[in-house]
């Protein structure tokens, strides 16, 4: 990795674990505490960032932004 990225990440409890989800590329990883599921992803996303397979890895993370949706019970 040349050039810093800043990854979007949502951590959240899962039955007896901590899940760390990316939230600019389809990447997670989980872990016994939060800092364990967040060295977990960060270790993953070194590793996909490292040798991206073609340009459109690094497309979805240039191209990504945060919305936020209200649904409404039927």
């Amino acid at each position: 990795m040349n050039e810093p990225i800043t990854i979007q990440v949502v951590i959240y409890r899962e039955s007896d674990g901590y899940v760390a989800q990316c939230l600019n590329v389809d990447i997670a990883s989980e872990g016994d505490s939060e800092e364990e599921a967040r060295a977990n992803l960060r270790e993953a996303l070194e590793l996909y960032f490292d040798e991206p397979t073609s340009d459109a890895a690094i497309a979805v993370v240039d191209g990504a932004h945060v919305e936020e949706l209200t649904l409404k019970s039927a």
